[in-house]
């Protein structure tokens, strides 16, 4: 929880700071440096809504102030016809919302790579987030040239032999279309004994989406937790965004509480935004 600690330092100096009277002279006021908005967004993991409706999804994103989706096929079905994604992409945009990518997708075989790339197409997607079996790389590769939507390969951490990590993901992409990336866990990645931070600042030029989430413990039995509550340092993760000047989604996936995440997901979005404004 040193994490949590020394954010809530940080957020108490700032207070302070801003408490100072304003008639002091202004050689007595430190100087303050203009900070430069980062070039990354929040956004929200569809998985967070596994248990629930599409207007309860709405209505969390809304009282949660989070207006960016990835969208999960509990939602919006892979066998949709364009007319029924249309439809189904409506409810969030009549909403204020932004449905900016698809996934997480798995692809076993090419007749479904194919039904992925059609999907992700007729949704609008900026971005597929995806895991396609290590013998089909070859064929997203050559599918991925003639789409206008980016790759980003999930990583699950040391229960799935499937991507587990990001190194294992960069070892299978690096020589690939480069417009085939990393959408990078950093939950999976931290229950893997690896730290997040040092990933996306090794990575950083192929990561296109990005996972955000604390957990208790840095070993395949970690479980998600309220954001600040856990082990990940964010604030490492939010520096190492900025480094590598991430332009892409940071999605908060909650694996918590199910049937009701607002609380959760509430705290750890106010957790993101209050150690972001440190930095």
């Amino acid at each position: 929880m040193k994490n949590r600690r020394e954010f809530l330092k940080t957020a108490s100096a700032g207070a302070i700071a801003a408490s100072v009277p304003s008639f002091l002279p202004a050689a007595a006021m430190p100087a303050m440096k203009a900070k430069q908005a980062p070039g990354f967004s929040l956004g929200i993991a569809g998985y967070t809504f596994v248990r629930l409706s599409i207007d309860r999804a709405i209505g969390i994103m809304k009282k949660a102030g989070v207006n960016n989706l990835s969208i999960k096929d509990f939602h919006l079905p892979y066998n949709s016809t364009k007319a029924q994604i249309d439809e189904i992409i409506g409810k969030f945009k009549n909403a204020g919302l932004n449905v900016y990518g698809v996934g997480v997708v798995y692809m076993t075989s090419k007749d479904f790579v194919d039904k992925a790339f059609d999907y992700a197409r007729m949704a609008g997607a900026n971005v597929m987030i995806c895991a396609p079996n290590y013998d089909l790389l070859p064929y997203v590769n050559e599918k991925v040239k003639s789409v206008d939507f980016k790759l980003a390969i999930h990583n699950h951490g040391p229960d799935n032999p499937l991507y587990p990590n990001a190194t294992d993901i960069w070892n299978h992409i690096k020589d690939l279309d480069p417009k085939i990336g990393i959408c990078i866990d950093i939950g999976h990645t931290t229950r893997d004994g690896a730290d997040p931070a040092k990933d996306i600042l090794k990575y950083g030029s192929r990561i296109y989406d990005v996972h955000i989430k604390d957990v208790d413990k840095a070993s395949r039995e970690g479980k998600t937790v309220e954001m600040g509550r856990g082990i990940i340092n964010i604030p490492s993760v939010i520096d190492a965004l900025k480094k590598v000047k991430f332009t892409g989604s940071c999605s908060l996936e909650f694996e918590k509480d199910a049937e009701d995440p607002l609380p959760g997901v509430a705290e750890s979005v106010g957790y993101w935004k209050g150690v972001l404004a440190c930095r």
